[in-house]
């Protein structure tokens, strides 16, 4: 059976005034993948992050999700299509004021009419699903980077998006964190079904997850390569591909997920 792409990129050319960032961009997320956007800096991979949610738009090209345009979308159609998806920002972007509870609940007041009981339920649960269940009332502050991160996941899949983007989800993070993160991430993806979109230049997190990747060129200005990242590090005919994925990666320990507290 064919699988038919949950995202499309047709021919995006992505500009900021008279300068090009990336042109040329054609590839497709299928459901279940983990898809990594890399590159070396400057690339423009968080820029095409923003293209993908409709956050900038582009000099040329289209996304199209399930085979429909973001682009030409109208406002009410290009809501529908977002409460489909799940964000999480490199910073986190939890609201300081508020409770990881309240943080979690936010997009459930905004776009469920469910009732207070019921989102308490549902917030308890996605906070134990990543592991910090009894924070909830918590603020963003009193806790670690680590642990804000899967708030901010937690928050992400608060109404079990069928689409998860990542902006640099490990940035600032050691590499036990890290490596508690790309197996929170996996857990979750196995256990919704969710297709994850990701921003990472991180190696460990590449090899560890990724199941197929694109690679945007800063030199070029477009995309290079294109498949199964493992695959990618030996047998791609770009030498610069290779050489991105055969840098020196940390060596991280392996770590659970578990609600411990790694404040600190």
């Amino acid at each position: 059976m064919i699988q038919e792409p949950v995202i499309e990129v047709h021919g995006l050319c992505m500009a900021y005034g008279s300068t090009v960032v990336q042109r040329d961009l054609d590839f497709a997320v299928f459901p279940g993948d983990i898809f990594v956007i890399m590159g070396g800096s400057g690339c423009g991979k968080s820029t095409l992050l923003r293209h993908l949610l409709g956050l900038k738009t582009p000099a040329a090209g289209d996304v199209l999700y399930h085979g429909r345009s973001l682009m030409s979308a109208s406002a009410a159609e290009r809501r529908v299509m977002r409460r489909s998806w799940g964000i999480t920002y490199q910073s986190g972007g939890l609201f300081s004021a508020m409770s990881l509870a309240e943080n979690v609940a936010l997009p459930l007041h905004q776009y469920t009419q469910y009732e207070a009981a019921t989102i308490d339920d549902i917030v308890a649960y996605k906070l134990a699903l990543v592991g910090l269940d009894g924070f909830q009332d918590y603020l963003p502050e009193e806790i670690s980077g680590g642990m804000r991160k899967r708030a901010a996941l937690a928050r992400a899949i608060a109404l079990d998006p069928e689409i998860l983007f990542f902006d640099e989800p490990s940035a600032g993070l050691d590499p036990v964190s890290s490596r508690r993160l790309d197996d929170l991430i996996l857990q979750i993806k196995e256990s919704t079904g969710a297709t994850v979109v990701m921003v990472t230049h991180e190696l460990p997190s590449i090899f560890a997850i990724a199941t197929n990747s694109v690679y945007l060129d800063a030199e070029t200005r477009t995309m290079i390569d294109y498949g199964d990242p493992g695959w990618l590090r030996t047998h791609s005919e770009q030498p610069v591909v290779r050489q991105f994925l055969n840098r020196e990666a940390d060596v991280r320990p392996s770590g659970d997920v578990s609600g411990e507290d790694d404040r600190g």
